[in-house]
């Protein structure tokens, strides 16, 4: 625990003088117990229960009084609090591969079935936008809180060839910040320009802007779920960077076999694997996480721990409040019991 005002904390050096003081009034009060004209009658009424009745109500006081020193020294606690996270951006592979079956059913239903529980996990004011990308990234659906037009765009994803996972991440920061002029063409200079990009379609001029600490955009996240490696686009790690320099946090999932295998459909095989190096390398550079599912099982419980990381986070906070409540309340039994027991306050 630290504290804005820790000279406020000095005060309390006054809490033994405070108690010196009580006992010094107890013995002037046994010096005038003396006028009785009996000892007996003292002693009668003050036996041993009403002996440590007396003292309760100077002791809580005490203890009240402490505490709204700690209180007037504004003290602050690391604490679980309610994330202020606003948008999150699913960034989902749909290449040929992700029909692979060994992740139950198919890697492709995997992933959407636990892309809509997160999505039903979620608080309903955070807004989600889907990315689906393969050899090319677009947007499936723009940043929304309804969660059934968010269900639609998972169910319509169409599987294509190729994996961009750098493209995905330049066209979700495009997405979280429209007006910031994130072209990705100019990223891809040399190559063919990108089909089916209707966010940049247009060239946008590059706008300058000063970075941000890594994973210091509070405000927004991208999650992205692949299970190959790169084999067109941007430089995933340059990607990265871009992401990083804007202070957003993109956790990387990975699915599927890591030492590679050959799968094939429709006629044709292909090998992949998963490039496990470079998804926590992208995690490791914009201060966020890397998960692997083995299975829909542990897709499902990734899901659950990315949802609970996302909408609940570690704040330092001021506290002061908590103390002066505790002081009130403690004010207040003390008070309370001396009318009860003595018919006077203190």
């Amino acid at each position: 625990m630290t504290f804005l005002w820790p000279e406020f904390l000095w005060l309390l050096l006054a809490l033994p003088l405070l108690v010196m003081l009580y006992l010094w009034l107890l013995r002037r009060k046994k010096k005038m117990a003396l006028r009785y004209a009996s000892l007996s009658i003292v002693k009668e009424a003050l036996g041993p229960g009403q002996t440590i009745r007396r003292h309760v109500p100077p002791a809580l006081f005490l203890l009240a009084i402490a505490a709204m020193l700690v209180a007037a020294a504004r003290p602050q606690a690391v604490m679980l609090l309610p994330s202020n996270q606003q948008t999150i951006i699913l960034a989902m592979d749909v290449s040929g591969s992700m029909r692979a079956t060994d992740v139950k059913p198919s890697r492709l239903e995997a992933a959407q079935s636990a892309a809509k529980a997160f999505l039903a996990e979620l608080p309903r004011h955070v807004k989600v936008g889907i990315v689906a990308f393969a050899g090319s990234a677009q947007v499936a659906q723009l940043p929304t809180t309804n969660r059934e037009d968010l269900v639609t765009a998972i169910d319509r994803f169409q599987l294509q060839r190729a994996t961009a996972t750098g493209n995905a991440i330049v066209i979700s920061l495009a997405t979280l910040f429209p007006d910031a002029g994130i072209d990705l063409q100019s990223l891809q200079a040399g190559r063919e320009r990108q089909r089916g990009l209707a966010i940049d379609a247009d060239h946008k001029e590059k706008k300058e802007f000063t970075p941000v600490a890594p994973g210091s955009y509070t405000s927004a996240a991208i999650i992205m779920l692949t299970d190959g490696q790169r084999t067109t686009g941007v430089d995933p790690l340059e990607a990265a960077k871009m992401a990083a320099d804007r202070g957003i946090r993109v956790y990387t999932v990975g699915i599927g076999t890591v030492d590679g295998e050959t799968i094939g459909f429709e006629g044709w095989s292909m090998r992949v694997r998963l490039d496990e190096e470079t998804l926590k390398a992208i995690a490791t550079k914009t201060s966020a996480e890397y998960f692997y599912a083995g299975t829909s099982q542990d897709l499902h419980k990734v899901y659950e721990t990315l949802s609970s990381r996302l909408t609940v986070e570690k704040k330092e906070t001021e506290v002061s409040a908590l103390f002066a409540l505790a002081a009130a309340l403690l004010a207040l039994v003390s008070a309370g019991l001396s009318l009860l027991w003595f018919n006077r306050i203190l």
